[in-house]
């Protein structure tokens, strides 16, 4: 395994610069997330890594080593796609061997080489088999077992599991993050859904736009965001976010009024325009804050609330069973130390 380090790397097409200066360092052995909405830049940023795409300017450090103008076969990378990328005419144990046998390693080290990683992944049973006669997930783990037979410095994963449906997409996080764990080799992971992010990272980067937002471990990234791009973008559902101004007696005024709770106002001024953050999971039932109810979802454990506060929509997760018509309102309480204050012209988080 490898550190990795990305010092200001630029990507451009033409006049049209996708990528703008992006700074990230990566510890070895290492799970790092890159994750954003789609054009934001991740998936360009990880191929540059793997050397599929040439770097307009700035450096990538393989260990010790600049890797900017070295081939792919030459990074000591594997990569896993979201396509699989299996030869259908070769079984699995000759799939997974397959870039050794290029490489002209004996078939018997191959076999040696293969089946310990068939072992990890749960294939051992169908190194016979063909692509064709496995679920979408076992292609997956024989993409994965490819990558694995090459004793690599660092794997990439370029959104493995977006062909997957939602059940399958559950159970292979967790088989991605028990394979890290064994392995302990550096992982640099692309995807849009923050909730592979926040399930399986040792550490978050969020793009946005062919920018670093914002770099941090999961629970840092949603306890204290740095900006309204990233509380809007970790979090499942996602924060709420009700525009006002502080008051002089350091509550929170919305612009139609409505009075909400602030436990550590920071920077913010009175009568700055300021956003008020809160995840739907810090209310409660039963508080003195009105919340018109328009959609009620029960989940069984939880029921999540869509209502207005105010002019403005928000949801609420609750623990209790609530059951109002549409119109309907219930008081809801806030905590107020998990209220974030963010600046409405800059977008900066400014308390705590």
């Amino acid at each position: 395994m490898a550190s990795v380090t990305i010092a200001g790397v630029r990507k451009s097409y033409g006049s049209v610069e996708v990528l703008h200066g992006v700074d990230v360092s990566i510890d070895e052995g290492e799970f790092v997330v890159l994750v954003g909405p789609s054009g934001c830049g991740k998936s360009t940023l990880l191929r540059m890594l793997a050397g599929l795409e040439h770097i307009t300017s700035g450096e990538i450090r393989i260990g010790n080593r600049v890797v900017n103008d070295l081939a792919p076969k030459e990074r000591d990378i594997a990569m896993v796609f979201q396509n699989y990328a299996l030869y259908p005419h070769l079984t699995v144990a000759e799939n997974m061997g397959f870039s050794l046998k290029l490489a002209g390693v004996r078939r018997a080290q191959i076999e040696e080489k293969v089946r310990p990683a068939a072992e990890i992944l749960g294939l051992a049973h169908l190194l016979d088999r063909y692509p064709r006669m496995l679920s979408g997930g076992q292609r997956q783990r024989v993409a994965m077992g490819r990558a694995i037979v090459r004793k690599p410095q660092v794997f990439l994963f370029d959104e493995p599991l977006s062909n997957l449906d939602a059940k399958l997409r559950v159970t292979m996080r967790s088989e991605i993050k028990n394979l890290h764990q064994r392995l302990k080799t550096t992982t640099v992971y692309v995807t849009h859904d923050q909730i592979e992010a926040m399930t399986m990272a040792d550490k978050i980067v969020v793009m946005h736009d062919g920018i670093v937002e914002q770099i941090g471990t999961p629970l840092e990234l949603y306890d204290r965001p740095d900006n309204l791009f990233v509380a809007g973008f970790i979090g499942s559902p996602a924060m709420n976010m009700i525009p006002g101004t502080l008051a002089d007696d350091g509550s929170f005024r919305g612009r139609d009024g409505t009075v909400l709770p602030v436990a550590h106002p920071g920077s913010a001024r009175p009568g700055q325009p300021l956003v008020y953050g809160v995840r739907p999971e810090l209310m409660s039932t039963g508080g003195e804050i009105p919340l018109v109810v328009e959609v009620t979802e029960p989940t069984g454990a939880e029921t999540h609330v869509v209502g207005r506060l105010g002019g403005t929509e928000i949801t609420g997760v609750f623990r209790a069973r609530i059951d109002v018509a549409p119109g309907g309102t219930i008081p809801i309480g806030i905590d107020p130390a998990g209220v974030h204050l963010f600046d409405e012209d800059s977008g900066k988080r400014v308390s705590g």
